[in-house]
């Protein structure tokens, strides 16, 4: 009994930073805009690559991060800074082109799964670095169980964006996505400041 309340204990602790490091509810309105063009059966497969790719990179990070990073020569705050100039590119796009990705064909559909919804927006820099730290700090099962947790709650979230967009309409959702494009600017550039403040702090 003894030893379950300590998994719980471990669970809860890697479980909550995980959580707040994937902030899956904020990927919904960027998610939107990406997808808009999309039918749902489309949408759906799109996410569940993006998925399956942050599932995969966050394991593959967990058991060969530090080992990357040291061969590498980068750091946490490089790869942080990294992330955010290619979401501000991305959010550049949107606000002048109206489209980050160009959809039309299936390949590009795809590619949207992996980048930029699987990575950096679902596992980013700072869920990498959370899975790095707390695979340090207690049993790295309960730090992946944890994680894929995540995923699973993030899919949950993600399944309703198809309810959204029909609510919404698709002039509810490009009006949207001229809104979010600025938010991600921000958020790009929060990335950025945080990468810059981590190297010279």
């Amino acid at each position: 009994m003894e030893n379950f309340i300590k998994v719980l204990q471990q669970f809860g602790l890697t479980f909550l930073p995980i959580f707040v490091a994937m902030d899956a509810i904020s990927v919904v309105p960027i998610l939107l805009p990406l997808t808009q063009d999309m039918q749902a059966k489309e949408r759906r497969r799109v996410i569940r690559l993006a998925l399956i790719t942050a599932l995969g990179l966050g394991l593959g990070f967990v058991a060969i991060g530090k080992g990357i990073f040291v061969f590498l020569g980068i750091t946490a705050n490089d790869f942080m800074i990294a992330g955010g100039l290619f979401l501000f590119l991305l959010a550049a796009k949107e606000m002048i082109t109206g489209k980050m990705f160009e959809t039309q064909a299936s390949i590009g559909a795809e590619m949207i799964g992996v980048v930029p919804i699987g990575t950096p927006l679902i596992v980013g820099p700072a869920v990498l670095t959370t899975l790095l730290i707390l695979s340090d700090l207690y049993n790295i099962i309960i730090v992946i169980i944890a994680f894929i947790t995540n995923l699973l709650i993030a899919w949950l979230i993600f399944a309703q964006a198809t309810r959204l967009v029909t609510f919404l309409g698709q002039s509810g959702v490009k009006a949207a996505s001229k809104i979010m494009g600025l938010f991600l600017a921000a958020i790009a550039v929060k990335m950025v400041r945080q990468g810059i403040m981590g190297i010279i702090g």
